[in-house]
């Protein structure tokens, strides 16, 4: 029998409750279905822009945002970190859907000032959906939750400051606070931030890296030795072959439609593998050309592959396999043996482990038939220029960093790595997490790092290695971190294991999140909490009567300027190296080594420092003034991998096939087309074809029949790990395209059924790609 229960039926409220209320409304049981899309964008994206943008602002307030969206004298979209063009861009609309649904949520004049925190208590906040809570408004002023205080109520930024430095320095070890990063934190503000951090003393500096991309960097940093992507956007262009892995670009990456438009144009093949057909990965109709806006679709994929969840890896071998026989029939003529020789490690271990699978095992595993693997390889048979992209479907998995570096083994026998046209691109989530990560954002920081900070600024940083996201909640769930500390994001919702980790915060002391809107982790607190509302992108930023500008790394290495250029809707605001400064100034007082002050005037001065400590940034300030700034150095992209063995490394894993019950299921948490992340812009999904309701189970026909249900039953979700039992209630059953066997939920729905030990090996992120869990009638009706 399980040893515990927890259960999840309603968004998770605040206070002392483990579980929500019932709220019936939140739960309509009422869901729209259509067909799902045959093509992305088109003359619907442009109409959905338009609305999101009115509903959240006048059509000037609108018109002036969008019109400086990812341009080069403007600010960096807050929502994914694909890639602006080099050379040339959109002067009427450098941006996606979902870009202009992100400007929309943050640079709405709705605001929450005193009045609307007096009305509202925490309770009755608490007891609305995470889109009501994201519809309010953005934060005003800040505002402070006293122990056992029902309202939130206004307090001075001095006395906030204040408060905050009081509950650090009465901690009994610095290593009782963590500090998260969301990935829309700035270049220069993510310096500052981790600099205060390491001088207050420890290297907690868990981050949302910790949760999607993890994996992706342990992989390629052990095999290529540099843990971000290798390719440009002009390599994807000059590619032969795209391969395109656990990742839906249309709602999560849209501009990279345009991409991919482009090099079909020029003659490249693309194969799409993923549990779900997704529209974005099939058709595009390009809403800035004459074709798109009369729904004339560009057909992308060359070859879809419908694999099984978690049946990625078997997938690559299976390929590499047939290429190999290939190989053998023609010795010089599918593997670049030149390049492997020179450049690799490993690979003669890798090739007899190869000799030694089935092929109709990994199809099976794979859940492809060998007839569409073969097609597969034969695209690949005679080609070189080939691109590998990925996203969180193949990131979350406990074999996750094993599968990315199948990827790897696969542009190595090629020879595909540091040539034009091929390479590594781990496609990131949010817009600057990958510069975060660059600036010192990190549990695990080098000694390389912590050696310069000290040389630089004169104190010794700590050397132990801090916690990350899961750690992080463990530690706070246990009692040995008591101050947690947000530079943005929605840690509650973005997080494993919900109920576990709402515990966890609210066994803290001091709960503080640094935000521009209301989320669900302002609710679900410690014992005090505290909001500090900062500036967006898309807002002015002035210290001492100058104009500021910030900057941000794209998924490609590219660090470019951002300034917005919309007055704020309250002066009120600090800017995010505003806020750090002055808590760092608060918190260490005459004892800090750093001069805070220069930083406060011109964040010139933070980037000369950066320029000090950061490698890559040599001229920093000049050259993130050229339009569309400047690429890092990238040793993958140069055909240099600066590894233990000093060459690219082969890996060899095996496949372990996932066995289930007669009774499980494999689930995967998915986005809907209305939501970034744990944004949720609207109640419909509308390339699957769903409407208004998001507490939806998708799976296969056959399996509801076997299973005894039907279409729009109501259902309950369990998974049981470790002997925990994990609820969550009352979710609407779909018949939908995906392998049997396998389901897929809107996260943050069902993030309560990720277990919190559930993780991948060596990056230690959770696993909300693969959740296996069993389906019952819900009681609850």
């Amino acid at each position: 029998m399980p040893e515990q229960h927890t259960s999840l039926k309603e968004p998770l409220m605040s206070h002392e409750h483990t579980d929500a209320s019932q709220n019936p409304a939140h739960f309509t049981g009422h869901v729209r279905l259509g067909k799902p899309k045959s093509a992305a964008a088109g003359l619907p994206a442009v109409i959905s822009s338009a609305r999101h943008i009115l509903q959240e602002m006048d059509a000037i307030r609108g018109m002036k945002a969008l019109l400086k969206l990812n341009q080069k004298n403007g600010f960096d979209c807050p929502g994914c970190a694909w890639p602006d063009p080099d050379d040339e861009r959109s002067a009427v609309a450098e941006y996606c859907e979902n870009g202009a649904k992100a400007v929309a949520e943050e640079a709405t004049s709705k605001k929450l000032d005193a009045k609307f925190f007096a009305k509202n208590s925490v309770a009755d906040l608490g007891q609305l959906t995470d889109y009501e809570i994201g519809k309010k408004g953005r934060v005003a002023q800040p505002v402070y939750l006293a122990p056992d205080a029902t309202h939130y109520r206004p307090i001075s930024w001095e006395q906030a400051f204040g408060k905050i430095a009081e509950h650090l320095n009465t901690l009994a070890s610095p290593d009782e606070a963590i500090f998260y990063t969301s990935g829309r934190t700035s270049n220069e503000a993510a310096f500052l931030y981790q600099l205060f951090v390491r001088e207050y003393g420890t290297n907690n500096l868990p981050d949302c890296s910790n949760m999607c991309h993890e994996s992706s960097g342990v992989a390629l940093s052990d095999t290529l030795g540099i843990g971000k992507g290798s390719v440009t956007l002009d390599d994807l262009y000059e590619a032969e072959v795209i391969i395109i892995l656990g990742q839906n670009p249309g709602t999560n990456h849209p501009r990279m439609l345009s991409a991919l438009q482009k090099a079909k144009k020029n003659g490249v093949k693309i194969i799409a593998v993923n549990p779900l057909p997704e529209t974005g990965l099939l058709n595009f109709m390009n809403p800035q050309t004459v074709k798109g806006m009369l729904h004339v679709p560009t057909h992308l994929t060359d070859l879809f592959l419908q694999v099984k969840i978690n049946g990625d890896m078997a997938l690559l071998q299976a390929i590499a396999l047939l290429l190999l026989r290939e190989e053998d029939k023609q010795p010089g003529t599918v593997f670049d043996h030149q390049f492997i020789q020179d450049h690799t490690s490993g690979a003669e271990g890798y090739i007899a482990h190869l000799r030694e699978l089935q092929l109709d095992q990994l199809a099976a595993a794979a859940g492809i038939p060998v007839g569409q693997i073969e097609e597969a390889a034969a695209m690949l048979l005679h080609k070189k220029k080939i691109v590998a992209c990925w996203a969180m479907g193949l990131t979350q998995h406990k074999n996750a960093v094993d599968t990315i570096k199948e990827i790897v083994n696969l542009l190595l026998l090629k020879g595909s790595v540091g040539k034009p046209g091929a390479g590594t691109c781990p496609v990131r989530g949010h817009s600057n997490v990958q510069g975060d990560r660059t600036m010192g954002i990190y549990e695990k920081p080098s000694p390389v790092l912590l050696n310069t900070i000290e040389a630089v600024y004169g104190f010794a940083p700590p050397r132990k290695h801090g916690f990350d996201t899961v750690n992080a909640i463990r530690a706070m769930r246990d009692g040995k971190a008591k101050v947690f500390f947000a530079m943005g994001g929605n840690f509650l919702s973005a997080t494993p294991d919900t109920v576990v980790t709402a515990q966890a915060l609210r066994n803290c002391a001091l709960t503080v999140h640094v935000s521009t809107k209301l989320n669900r982790s302002h609710l679900v607190h410690g014992r005090e909490a505290i909001i500090l509302p900062t500036l967006g992108r898309s807002d002015q930023d002035i210290q001492q009567g100058e104009k500021q500008f910030v900057t941000c790394e794209n998924s490609m290495g590219v660090i470019q300027m951002s300034k917005g250029n919309l007055p704020p809707v309250s002066d009120q605001l600090l800017s995010e190296p505003a806020i750090i400064c002055r808590l760092a100034e608060a918190t260490l007082g005459n004892r800090s080594k750093i001069n805070w002050q220069p930083y406060l005037k011109h964040y010139d001065y933070i980037r000369e420092d950066i320029e000090k400590v950061i490698p890559g940034f040599t001229n920093y300030n000049t050259r993130v003034r050229h339009p569309g700034g400047f690429y890092l150095p990238n040793n993958a992209r140069d055909g240099k991998f600066v590894t233990s063995t000093g060459k690219a490394n082969f890996n060899v894993a095996t496949v372990i096939e996932q066995q289930l019950a007669a009774d499980e299921y494999m689930m995967m948490t998915i986005r809907s087309h209305d939501q970034f992340n744990t944004t949720i812009y609207g109640l419909d999904d509308r390339y699957r074809g769903i409407y208004q309701e998001r507490r939806v189970i998708l799976m296969n026909a056959k399996d509801i029949k076997a299973a005894g249900l039907r279409d729009n039953d109501v259902v309950d979700l369990i998974n049981t790990y470790e002997g925990v039992e994990r609820i969550v209630h009352r979710f609407l059953v779909i018949a939908y395209n995906i392998p049997e066997k396998c389901t897929a939920t809107y996260f943050p729905e069902a993030n309560a059924l990720v277990p919190l030990n559930s993780v991948a090996d060596k990056s230690n992120t959770p696993t909300s790609k693969l959740v296996i869990i069993k389906i019952r009638k819900s009681s609850e009706l």
